[in-house]
């Protein structure tokens, strides 16, 4: 039923639980479990611990250091794929939008499912749903999964 299941991450823990409950389904269905980040400043600072202080007020990280901090992203969910057992792994990290840009690759692999985290790393979010996990449950051609 669900043998392409592609996972929104954003570094936040919620997004993680919904990549173990991604790979949950993949080894349930002998699916496929496609990772997708799409970086931004503000994830960045997030990842490489620069949320609050004069720097990264005043400095944005540069496109290096926005890759590099989503790649971290991407290898922590790695590692939780490994340590389950996990082996049937796609990583994608373009760049733009986070919502339009999954949404986009979903439909690229004739994804089945798509699993997010109820709300991530923004705290001005909707406060019963996160922006992007609303916009791709209104959108999405295929089955959601919110994780709370």
């Amino acid at each position: 039923m669900f043998t392409n299941i592609i996972v929104g991450l954003d570094g936040s823990q919620k997004s993680k639980d919904a990549a173990r409950i991604a790979f949950d389904l993949g080894k349930y269905y002998s699916g496929t479990v496609t990772l997708v980040h799409v970086p931004h400043a503000e994830t960045a600072a997030f990842v490489v611990g620069a949320v609050s202080g004069y720097r990264a007020a005043i400095t944005l990280p540069s496109f290096d250091e926005i890759e590099k901090a989503g790649q971290h992203v991407l290898d922590e969910v790695l590692a939780i794929a490994a340590d389950l057992g996990f082996e049937k792994v796609k990583t994608h990290m373009p760049h733009g939008e986070a919502a339009t840009e999954l949404l986009q690759h979903a439909e690229e692999i004739g994804a089945d499912l798509i699993v997010t985290g109820r709300r991530g790393l923004s705290g001005l979010s909707s406060l019963v749903l996160g922006s992007t996990t609303q916009r791709i449950n209104h959108l999405a051609k295929c089955a959601c999964l919110s994780v709370v």
